[in-house]
Order: structure tokens, then C-alpha cells, then sequence
């Protein structure tokens, strides 16, 4: 017998299982694996029953009805084959199997003859020991197998490899730095963005697997390649980090659950998970499908992060319903007490202005077209700011920290105006500003306000707060002609 929560060897096989290829093309099958191995190593076996399952794994609503619907068992019935199928083929020299036995849904870890690897006991009840006749042994190995695959399964589903530990960066990287960025299931080498940001490969994690869904289509970035790779399951990260306060943010993006996605249902609910930094919990229930949607970006902010005492940054994710995910982790030097101020110019290109402040390109945005403006724009402190223009029916969803914020507005019209391409005057363009649902001012009249064309136009509103998902929703709603802004501010008020 091995002691309890002592399952190295089984969780190595699980590994090569999922590396496999054999559940690939059925991602519900390791998610089904996932679930009941995970729930195994966690000493929890007694609630794998048909009805959890179904809610908990497969994303089924709480009304399901095992009587009506056999979605279990025939799921099942279907592991079972691919388990089968993968010890008597591939993993048939393995040491441990993995076997759910017929009628039932708790994995069974099965050890081949003279291997001196132990059989962890099961759970719910004690059971007989399995005794294999030499002409019978390759089959108890294929299904012992099976029940291995689960728990690969619940570290990573379809495309999945599973990770070595890596707790050390790769040759040429170099720890504690003030700016890391990591690209979670990118083997080796970087990845530079469309803004010019560098993202390493995975690094500093222990256990999970890595799904890649290259292609898969990701609403609200204009980078989905930071999406389309994901580290699941049972994992963790310890980064080294010099000290220093910092502001990290971690990227999500649902690609699993949704009808549009791998698994064809499950929506709001069907995953959920905690979040911790250096053990504490910052997040206790995570549903990005609830708070995002399916297949969108979806960005979590924390400011005042620093180092453990061991010098590093800790990062844990608590399985609550199925498995947890990550994709992308991004840590920079932050201001104690404050986020440091988002400044986003409407221009391909990040631009340092005058005082030494950096803005970045556009993004977070969605709806209208980006525009150059040749127009020189009077009584500007940085004329630079103003060479590029968003119009439109306008979006950005800005992530951020719970806080206080302000957020300024810059905008000069260049279009409408006497003696201007468009013509017209004041009145000529009309929209709404509104921040998370709410009106900021009506009728916002450019022209009005800054006393006519080609004239620089900073507009702050003060004491903004996201909403519950950590986000400043603001929309430029167009009454008249098209809302225009040509950069955005967010700088924290918070005491």
C-alpha cells in the first residue's frame, strides 16, 4: 500500500496518457478522466457518482435526470474502449494501468506483475485483491490504463502534452527581471506580439497539461494567439522575482465550454475555480464563461503584488468545478498603493510623449476604424497624441484592480467643422459616454467644447468604479454621425 495522497506513480502515467494522442480527438473523454482521477488523488472518490459527474465534469444543469438522459454511461463506455484500446497498443509495457471496471465510474490503478510499483487503495471501500492469470494479465494492465488516462485526462484535454516540471527558466533567460511575460503551453523560443511585447516560453510551473487550439477564433483581443495555448489541470507556478511591488495580470480565455467550442455545451457554471497569490486567495470562484462569455479574452488585474519571503511569486489554482486554466501570465513593475496609469493612443504604435510617458496602441477596443489624421491640432501640450483617430460606434473594456479610477478622454475633431472636409459646426456630431452602463454625459458635442476644430479636448471624469468583474466597460454611443476618440487615460484615484 502507498500512503495516502502518494499517487507519483500514477500521475506519471496519467502524463502519458494524455501525451498519448489517443483522447485527442475526444476532449470530453479526458475531461471525463480528468474529473474522476482528480477527484481520486484527492481522496474525495466517494462523489464520483452519475449525477456529479454529469453536472460537475460534462457541464450538464442542475435539473439533469440519469433516468432520461444516458450521457454517463455512454461516455464512459467510450473511455473504456480508448483505454482498452491504449494498453494493449502503446501503453501495454507500462508499469501502472489505469481500469474503470464495468458498472462503475471510480478509477482503479492496476500494477503490472513484477514491477514492485503498489496499487493505491480505492476509496469508498476496500477490494479485492486482483489476482492476473498470465493469459488475462494484458487485459487488467489495458484497463488499470484507463483508469491512469482519466487523471491525464483531467490535467489536459485534446491537443494535450503533458509538461515536465519546469521550476528554472531556459538558457538565455534571466530571473528576476522587472518585466516577465509567459505564454502558457509554448514549448520553446518567444512570441513577440503585434505591440511588440516579448512572451516566453512555460516556465516555472509544476504539473497540469497544455492544450493548443491553434486558429481557434478569440473575441475581444487583436492578439488571440496569447488564447489558443492553455496549462490545466492540477498546476502551479513559482516565479522568482527580485523584490519590489509589481502588478500581474492573468489571461483567460473559455475555448472548452460554450456551443461554439470543443465541447459543444456547458456554459455558465460548467467550470469553475479559485485563485491564490503566495496562498492567499484573491479570487475564491472563477466562472470566465459567466464573466466573459465563450472564446473571449477575459484579463484579471492585481496590483500590490510582491514576492514571497523565498523570493518568489506564487500562483495556485483550486479546482472547484472541473479543471482550472491559464494562459498567459504577465508581471510588471508596479507603484505601491496604485495602479500605474493605462494610456492608450488610437495609433498602430506605442508612442512616448513629451513628459517621458509611455502609451500603448490601441487595443481593448471593439467596433469602429482606426484613422490617421494629418491635421495639426492646435494648443496641444504633445500634438503626437492626436495623430491617430478611432470613429465609430465605439467599445473598450478596460481591466482593472477594484479601485477608484479617472479616466480622461482625448479628442479634437479634424472632420466636421466650417471650412472643414465634412462641413457643418456645432451640433454636427452627438454621442453618449457611458462607463459600465451608466451615463457619463449626454450629447457630447466636440466642437461645443473646445471651442471649434483642430482644437485639443481633455475630458475627465472622476470616482469610476469597475464593475464586478473587473472591468471599465466604456462606450462612445453615437447619436449623430460617429462617437471619435483619439486617446484614453486610466489613472488610479484610489487612497
Amino acid at each position: 500500500m502507498v500512503a495516502a495522497g502518494d499517487f507519483t506513480a500514477e500521475k506519471a502515467e496519467l502524463e502519458h496518457v494524455l501525451a498519448s494522442g489517443i483522447l485527442d480527438r475526444s476532449p470530453s473523454l479526458a475531461q471525463l478522466l480528468t474529473y474522476v482521477c482528480t477527484k481520486y488523488f484527492q481522496g474525495t472518490a466517494a462523489e464520483i457518482k452519475e449525477y456529479n459527474i454529469a453536472v460537475e465534469a460534462l457541464g450538464r444543469s442542475a435539473d439533469f435526470d440519469q433516468k432520461r438522459d444516458s450521457i454517463v454511461r455512454v461516455q464512459f463506455h467510450r473511455l473504456r474502449e480508448r483505454l482498452n484500446e491504449y494498453y494493449q497498443q502503446d501503453g501495454a509495457g507500462h508499469a501502472v494501468h489505469i481500469h474503470i471496471p464495468q458498472g462503475q465510474y471510480i478509477p482503479h490503478f492496476v500494477t503490472a506483475a513484477g514491477t514492485g510499483v503498489p496499487v493505491p487503495p480505492t476509496v469508498e471501500s476496500p477490494a479485492p485483491a486482483i489476482t492476473l492469470a498470465p493469459k488475462r494479465r494484458w487485459v487488467a494492465i489495458a484497463a488499470a490504463v484507463v483508469v491512469l488516462a482519466v487523471v491525464g485526462i483531467w490535467l489536459g484535454v485534446r491537443g494535450v502534452a503533458r509538461s515536465p516540471r519546469r521550476t528554472t527558466a531556459p538558457a538565455g533567460a534571466v530571473p528576476g527581471s522587472g518585466t516577465i511575460r509567459i505564454l502558457a503551453g509554448l514549448d520553446e523560443g518567444t512570441f513577440t506580439d503585434g505591440f511588440g511585447n516579448v512572451w516566453e516560453s512555460d516556465r516555472y510551473f509544476d504539473g497540469g497539461s497544455v492544450v493548443k487550439l491553434p486558429g481557434h477564433p478569440i473575441a475581444g483581443t487583436r492578439e488571440p494567439r496569447l488564447y489558443q495555448s492553455r496549462r490545466q489541470g492540477t498546476f502551479r507556478y513559482d516565479i522568482p522575482l527580485s523584490p519590489g511591488v509589481y502588478e500581474l495580470r492573468l489571461h483567460f480565455a473559455e475555448t472548452h465550454f460554450g456551443e461554439d467550442n470543443t465541447a459543444g455545451f456547458g456554459g455558465e457554471g460548467s467550470r469553475a475555480f479559485g485563485v491564490q497569490i503566495n496562498g492567499t486567495t484573491v479570487i475564491d470562484r472563477l466562472d470566465i464563461v459567466g464573466e466573459a462569455g465563450a472564446s473571449t479574452a477575459h484579463v484579471k488585474v492585481f496590483k500590490d503584488v510582491s514576492p514571497a519571503p523565498d523570493g518568489k511569486l506564487h500562483l495556485m489554482f483550486i479546482p472547484i468545478v472541473t479543471m482550472p486554466f491559464l494562459n498567459a501570465i504577465e508581471i510588471t513593475p508596479g507603484t505601491p498603493g496604485k495602479l500605474r496609469p493605462i494610456r492608450i493612443v488610437m495609433q498602430p504604435r506605442a508612442l512616448t510623449d513629451a513628459a517621458g510617458n509611455t502609451w500603448m496602441p490601441d487595443r481593448f477596443a471593439v467596433g469602429g476604424q482606426m484613422v490617421k489624421r494629418n491635421r495639426t491640432v492646435a494648443d496641444a501640450a504633445d500634438p503626437a497624441l492626436f495623430e491617430g483617430e478611432r470613429f465609430g460606434n465605439l467599445h473598450y473594456t478596460i481591466p482593472v484592480p477594484p479601485g477608484s479610477y479617472a479616466l480622461t478622454l482625448y479628442m479634437a475633431e479634424r472632420w466636421l467643422g466650417p471650412e472643414m472636409p465634412g462641413g457643418g459646426g456645432v451640433g454636427s456630431r452627438l454621442f453618449d459616454v457611458l462607463c459600465n452602463g451608466v451615463a457619463l454625459v449626454r450629447n457630447f458635442d466636440i466642437l461645443a467644447r473646445a471651442g471649434g476644430p483642430n482644437r485639443a479636448l481633455a475630458q475627465t471624469f472622476h470616482g469610476l468604479q469597475p464593475d464586478h468583474q473587473g472591468r471599465l466597460e466604456l462606450t462612445l454611443l453615437p447619436a449623430k454621425n460617429f462617437a471619435l476618440v483619439n486617446a484614453i487615460e486610466v489613472t488610479d484615484e484610489s487612497r
